[in-house]
């Protein structure tokens, strides 16, 4: 039960408050099951309070301080908490329902549980807050910080996530069926099993996703103001977008094909030096260079992707010094793609590899380029390289 003189000299005032918890800052108040029910406790210094299974329905905690509080069981539907400092607090098992929560702290708070349906929480901090099993239901958490705060189990149907950070966020078996996720940062965000049904999706960063066992429903691409089109999968829904919007597409594709130099090359220190130079001077002459490592791990997906760059690119440049594997992938890359040109690059005091034979017939593979140093060549970039490059595209491609 509740301490009768913390009680009494709560519901004195804010100020009479205040002032004891200076005098007495050792002092944990107990205010178990106390009824402050409509009470005004705006600006109130409640760090460490015990308010477990407190009444507090429709009281104003606006910008109260209620760090590391115990509110488990509390009942504040209705209440109002904007601006309040609930960082590290517990309110697992607690009624929000309806509570007005904008711009309040709740970092790292423990809200299993709680219910926080219909609350509003726009631009709250709940960095790694404790949500699983909550029930948010029509909750409004626009502009919320929920990056890193586990959302296992919770209820978020029908939910305003617009431009809300889920950055690292656990959300297995969530439901969030016709939830608002316009806007909203997903990156590296956990999904599996969770249920996307019925999703706003229009304008997510959606990024490194764990999908395994997702429902992926009639996921709404489009904004407010155009006809609704939906899709079944959040990762390609940009793709898809983009598809629809023929003038954007093209600059895509067009971006791509005619400026992407896929690089070739083996990543030990000495070599990845050149091909980061080698990138560097591609960008300085407006291509879109990109970079493939092959010292990481092989695999048959390692292997797709080398394919998927190459049919992407304008031309390859491959220095094969030292680069066993990169011969490998050009026995797939040549044959296969007769309009790519490949430009190889060795350097002056290595031998040809002997497999080379299979190359110097196809069309597309260019006489190799000798280079002494780094800065040689660089210095012969334009003229041994790119001009060579350029004139096969345009022979292979008309």
């Amino acid at each position: 039960m509740a301490n009768d003189e913390h009680v009494a000299l709560l519901k004195q005032g804010v100020a009479d408050w205040n002032a004891w918890r200076d005098e007495n800052p050792h002092v944990h108040p107990d205010l178990n099951g106390a009824g402050l029910t409509g009470a005004n406790l705006s600006k109130a210094r409640l760090v460490d309070a015990n308010l477990s299974g407190a009444f507090l329905m429709g009281a104003n905690l606006n910008r109260a301080n209620l760090g590391g509080a115990n509110l488990s069981g509390a009942q504040l539907n209705e209440a109002l908490l904007n601006g309040a400092h609930l960082e590290m607090a517990h309110l697992n098992g607690a009624n929000l329902s309806g509570a007005l929560i904008n711009d309040a702290n709740l970092h790292a708070a423990n809200l299993t549980e709680a219910n926080l349906s219909k609350a509003r929480l726009v631009d709250a901090n709940l960095t790694m807050a404790h949500l699983n099993g909550a029930n948010l239901d029509g909750t409004n958490l626009i502009g919320a910080d929920l990056s890193r705060a586990n959302l296992s189990e919770a209820n978020l149907n029908g939910a305003d996530l617009n431009g809300a950070n889920l950055r690292g966020a656990d959300l297995t078996n969530a439901m969030l069926r016709c939830a608002d996720l316009k806007n909203a940062v997903l990156v590296g965000t956990i999904l599996r099993n969770a249920d996307l049904t019925g999703c706003h999706i229009y304008g997510i960063s959606a990024w490194n996703l764990k999908l395994e066992g997702t429902k992926q429903q009639n996921l709404i691409i489009t904004p407010k103001n155009e006809p609704e089109i939906t899709v079944d999968d959040i990762e390609v829904a940009q793709f898809v977008y983009l598809l629809l919007h023929n003038e954007k597409i093209r600059n895509v594709i067009d971006t791509i094909t005619s400026k992407a130099v896929l690089i070739l090359g083996r990543f030990t220190d000495e070599r990845k030096a050149v091909l980061d130079a080698l990138r560097e001077e591609l960008r300085k002459r407006k291509y879109l260079p990109i970079l493939f490592d092959f010292e990481k791990p092989r695999s048959r997906d390692t292997d797709e992707t080398i394919t998927l760059l190459a049919r992407m690119a304008r031309f390859i440049v491959a220095d094969i010094s030292d680069a066993k594997a990169v011969l490998q992938e050009l026995r797939a890359i040549v044959p296969d793609l007769p309009s790519v040109p490949v430009q190889p690059i060795i350097l002056e005091m290595q031998e040809e590899p002997g497999m080379f034979n299979f190359y110097r017939n196809r069309p597309s593979f260019l006489p190799v380029h000798r280079y002494v140093s780094q800065e040689q060549l660089l210095a012969d970039l334009g003229d041994k390289v790119i001009h060579p490059a350029e004139l096969k595209v345009r022979e292979l491609r008309g």
